[in-house]
């Protein structure tokens, strides 16, 4: 489970809001070169576990649900990669999605 793993849900939970929440593990420090690639390549493949409905055959407690994508960070964002969070926060947003994300302390 990690964000160089676009094939795997690293975690899905119900929030206190009752809200299904898809969590990222993003382990990897932001000097990576292929960073930014790993993390959209994530992100992309849980927006298709939930535009084809896929979501609700893994875990039926999402139906009727609104669906939050969350990044856990082993370490904190610079100025580029705060930059590549807030454009992925306006697009998820614009598409009906929540985003949230933290660094792990």
């Amino acid at each position: 489970m990690a964000v160089d793993n676009p094939s795997i849900i690293d975690f899905i939970s119900i929030t206190p809001e009752n809200e299904v929440q898809l969590t990222i593990s993003d382990h990897l420090k932001w000097d990576d070169e292929n960073h930014f690639l790993h993390l959209q390549n994530k992100i992309n493949s849980y927006l298709e576990i939930v535009e084809n409905n896929q979501i609700y055959k893994i875990y039926p407690e999402a139906t009727g649900k609104q669906i939050v994508i969350n990044i856990v960070l082993k370490y904190k964002p610079n100025k580029d990669a705060k930059d590549f969070l807030n454009e992925i926060a306006i697009f998820l947003k614009s598409n009906n999605f929540n985003f949230d994300y933290s660094v792990i302390k």
